[in-house]
């Protein structure tokens, strides 16, 4: 249920091409850089800042970095991890500024938005999505979390990017990776187990 991954839209081949042809000042590559993880890098930075103006800030700097910096992005990781390492540093950078954990807006607890995977075995496919009630709890849940526990868990159950390359994303080993990403679900669960005992008690007490 957690995003396709950061290969979405280009082939490693592609990426490595287009990456090229940037440093050869050949701007064409990228829009469909900005299309394959525009998206996302925007969905992550919103769920760290609570802030959609800052998160429109976070991904125009990134690309911008992107297009100046082509010539310094390493080719040993994919162009993602660099991006979510950028957009990371810069969600927090815009956390601190705004001093305060934001709730999101109403209209990213859509059904489009990603169940995380962890969670079915807790809540089906069909309870996450079955109304608005439970979307908002979800996303509450994920707000509180703080923020470098959340950007692991973001990263790596939401939109699908190994140990290995959120570790990167974030500077981080991979076992620091794993403790906060062990912690953020333990959080969630929480939350989220409050969250369905008190529906299930409203329910029984309809009926």
């Amino acid at each position: 249920m957690s995003a396709s991954g950061p290969a979405a839209g280009l082939s490693r081949l592609d990426e490595v091409a287009c990456l090229e042809s940037m440093r050869r000042g050949d701007p064409t590559c990228l829009g469909g850089f900005f299309e394959a993880w525009g998206d996302r890098i925007y969905r992550l930075s919103l769920r760290l800042t609570g802030d959609p103006a800052a998160a429109e800030d976070v991904v125009q700097e990134a690309f911008l970095k992107l297009m100046a910096g082509a010539d310094r992005i390493e080719g040993r990781s994919r162009l993602a991890t660099w991006l979510y390492r950028v957009a990371y540093n810069a969600s927090i950078d815009r956390l601190r500024e705004l001093r305060r954990t934001a709730p999101l807006p109403e209209e990213e607890g859509d059904a489009s938005s990603p169940v995380p995977a962890l969670l079915v075995d807790f809540l089906s496919p069909e309870e996450m999505l079955e109304d608005a009630e439970t979307r908002r709890a979800l996303d509450e849940a994920i707000t509180a979390v703080p923020p470098t526990l959340r950007a692991a868990f973001l990263l790596r159950d939401v939109e699908g990017l190994s140990t290995a390359e959120a570790a990167e994303a974030l500077s981080v080993t991979e076992t620091n990776l794993k403790v906060r990403l062990h912690r953020a679900r333990l959080l969630l669960r929480e939350r989220l187990s409050a969250f369905m005992a008190g529906r299930r008690e409203r329910r029984e007490g309809r009926a």
